[in-house]
């Protein structure tokens, strides 16, 4: 009997990636701010460059509103809804800001409007990590790491949390054992990286087999030059044998 070909819902979750190692900066389709946000290391402010959020504290010296880290969570609650292009930097403390030359400032209005960075995405004042970037319309999100692995840590932590929330869904006894759930570790994914240096699709779905294993099927997508198109093609996509699957458990 022929295998049945799964349709778009019958995973849990697709993200694509292309990765540029050389650049340090990484395309995400498929990605929230508050699925990035939660799955990185905590950050202790987040300094907002281009965004429509109003409940933020405001730096006199910049004129740029920030987040701090106490006030994350009403802020990711309020990003859902707001629907509009996003670009933030992470620093360290406040007087990291207030110490910015002229020229730094124009630097980060540069890099929140050309979503590229005039000289580097990465400022010694403010000490950031990362350099994020979303547009509602191309439906993609650009974040520049200062360590490239960062990003396998992401998909990682995303995942494990969905297969977490997953096997908690269930009866009692799954419920008590979740803490025990499969998880996928960031070296694993990194051997995966040749194929998203070329822009891949990793789609994530619970196998068919007892002891609750997932999968991550992965499939290389290097003829599209715009991450907004595997959408309106996903499912002729997934119709398509993956390159590689790698099994959770």
């Amino acid at each position: 009997m022929a295998k049945k070909v799964k349709a778009a819902e019958d995973f849990m979750h697709h993200i694509y990636i292309h990765m540029n190692d050389v650049e340090h900066f990484v395309v995400y389709s498929g990605l929230t701010v508050k699925q990035f946000i939660t799955s990185v290391e905590p950050m202790k402010n987040i300094l907002l460059l281009n965004h429509a959020y109003e409940d933020g504290s405001f730096n006199m010296h910049t004129q740029f509103d920030f987040v701090t880290n106490e006030d994350m969570s009403g802020f990711l609650k309020k990003e859902i809804d707001l629907k509009r292009d996003l670009c933030w930097v992470d620093f360290a403390s406040e007087k990291n800001v207030n110490a910015l030359t002229p020229l730094e400032q124009a630097e980060l209005l540069y890099l929140s409007h050309k979503r590229e960075p005039l000289a580097t995405p990465f400022f010694s004042k403010l000490q950031n990590r990362y350099t994020y970037y979303s547009s509602v319309a191309d439906k993609m999100t650009k974040v520049y790491y200062r360590f490239i692995g960062d990003s396998e840590i992401l998909v990682s932590n995303l995942f494990n949390q969905m297969i977490k929330e997953k096997e908690g869904a269930g009866n009692f006894w799954r419920r008590k054992s979740k803490n025990n759930s499969p998880a996928i570790d960031p070296s694993t994914l990194r051997l995966y990286r040749p194929y998203v240096k070329e822009g891949a699709l990793l789609s994530l779905y619970k196998l068919d087999k007892p002891n609750a294993h997932y999968g991550v099927e992965v499939r290389m997508l290097s003829d599209y030059d715009y991450p907004d198109e595997v959408w309106d093609d996903l499912n002729e996509i997934l119709k398509l044998s993956y390159d590689e699957l790698i099994q959770i458990s």
